[in-house]
Parts: structure tokens; sequence; C-alpha cells
């Protein structure tokens, strides 16, 4: 199989599909689909036409196992130098900041850079009887990306999670909020996070980028400096010519005709 098909990407009724097809290695993250990540999320970001984004994978049993460590071990002996090197931007900081919302679709078990994927989404959908890690400490990596995750659980679970490596059974972060919804299959679990996509690309699109840009500001500069950041992220949508259409197509009784400015 190509290096090019290892991850697929689709646009179709506004909605953007990102399909991890790497099932031989349990959709393990190579440098090229890194790579290719890096490169797919500046391009959602910049595209009006992708209203919302899924992350998927082929099904395996595992959404993603983390970074390739068997690439990772033949590139450190083929040159000595380590696999982040390699990687066009490390951790997949762009994802974090795209406009447009990300739903992850984990249609399998999901650990180190898998469990960075779910992090770095905006909503979660994952697989009944799976389980989730951040395994980095029982291979000698490391998990900065991690730090969101005290908005996101408890302290001590996070704490649990990055200090162990141990597995945690999905039902368990469902339980904490981490997880939006737990479905009995893999065609379940894309099926609700379609529906979700769609709910998502109905909505007026600079109200939709504003909530999301306003609940991440929120997070990192807390309470008070937070409110005045959302103030301003929403002021685009509150100017806008979909701000007049969505109170008149209420009164008409008719789907808005949002035109994302």
């Amino acid at each position: 199989m190509s290096e090019e098909n290892d991850l697929l990407f689709e646009v179709a009724d506004g909605i953007a599909t990102l399909t991890l097809n790497r099932p031989q290695r349990r959709n393990a993250l190579s440098v090229h689909v890194t790579n290719r990540f890096f490169a797919l999320w500046r391009e959602i970001d910049k595209r009006p036409d992708i209203r919302v984004a899924i992350v998927t994978s082929t099904d395996c049993g595992t959404f993603c196992a983390g970074m390739d460590l068997k690439e990772a071990a033949e590139l450190k002996a083929k040159d000595g130098k380590d696999i982040l090197t390699r990687y066009h931007e490390q951790f997949m900081a762009s994802m974090r900041r795209v406009r447009q919302p990300i739903i992850a679709a984990m249609t399998g078990d999901f650990t180190a850079g898998g469990m960075l994927l779910a992090v770095n989404a905006d909503l979660r959908v994952g697989l009944a009887g799976t389980r989730g890690a951040i395994t980095e400490v029982k291979v000698g990596r490391g998990s900065p990306w991690a730090v969101p995750l005290l908005w996101m659980l408890p302290q001590a679970i996070a704490m649990e999670l990055v200090l162990t490596g141990e597995w945690l059974p999905i039902d368990r972060f469902q339980q904490w909020g981490f997880i939006n919804y737990v479905e009995p299959t893999p065609d379940a679990v894309r099926a609700r996070a379609r529906r979700l996509a769609e709910t998502i690309r109905d909505n007026a699109p600079l109200s939709v980028m504003a909530a999301k840009a306003s609940l991440l500001a929120g997070a990192s500069a807390g309470a008070e400096a937070g409110l005045l950041l959302a103030q301003q992220l929403h002021r685009p949508a509150y100017e806008s010519l979909d701000a007049i259409e969505g109170p008149l197509a209420f009164a008409q009784k008719r789907n808005p005709n949002w035109q994302g400015r």
C-alpha cells in the first residue's frame, strides 16, 4: 500500500473526514502521516467550504497506537536523530488552532498519539469495550501535550495516566466527561460523529467558530480574562449578515441561508 493512502482525506457537504489507514500497524503515526496531518489541518483552517472535521481510522481494534515505534527505532539507528526532528511540527499543535470544530470518531483503543488526537479534538465519540492510555513513560518518551487534560479530567486521573502508563476503560473516560458518546460498533461510532458534524455544519459558521475559540481561550486565560476574550471573539458573529439572517429565518419559519460573513 502506498504511503499516500496512509491518511485518507475527503470533503463532502461541508464536512472534512480524515481517516488513518494503517491497520497493519495499528494505525500508528508514521513520519509521513504526522506531516500530512500538519498540512491538512492548515488546509482545513483556510477553507471556508469546510464547516467541521472528523478524524477517524480504518477498523483494526485500535483508533491510533501513537508513534510508530518501529519506524522511530529504525530511523534512530540509521542516522542517530530522534524521530521528532523529522516532523514539521511537534505534538500536532496546529490541530488545536483549527477554527472549525474537530470530532474524534475513535473506533478502537487510543493511546499515546491516539490520545493526543483525542485531547486536541473538540468532541469525542468512542467504541464500547475499548481503552485509552498515555503510555510514553513505558517507552522512554514524553507527553507534554497532555497538559490540557487538566481542564478535561480530574487532576488525580490525569496524573495516573501520565505517571503509570496504564490503560483505563472508556466507560471511565465517559464518566469524567471526556467522551461525549460511547457507541456499540465502529459503524455506530462513525454514524454518531456524522450526526454531530451535520448538526454543527448547519449552524451559523461564524458563531460556531467563535464559540469554539472562546471556550479554548477561556480555558487558557481563566474566567475573567477569558470572558473578555470571548466577547472580542464573538464580535464578527454579532456584526455579520448571519446575525440578521438567523432571526429573520426564524420569524419566517424557514431554514437560514448562512453566508459566513
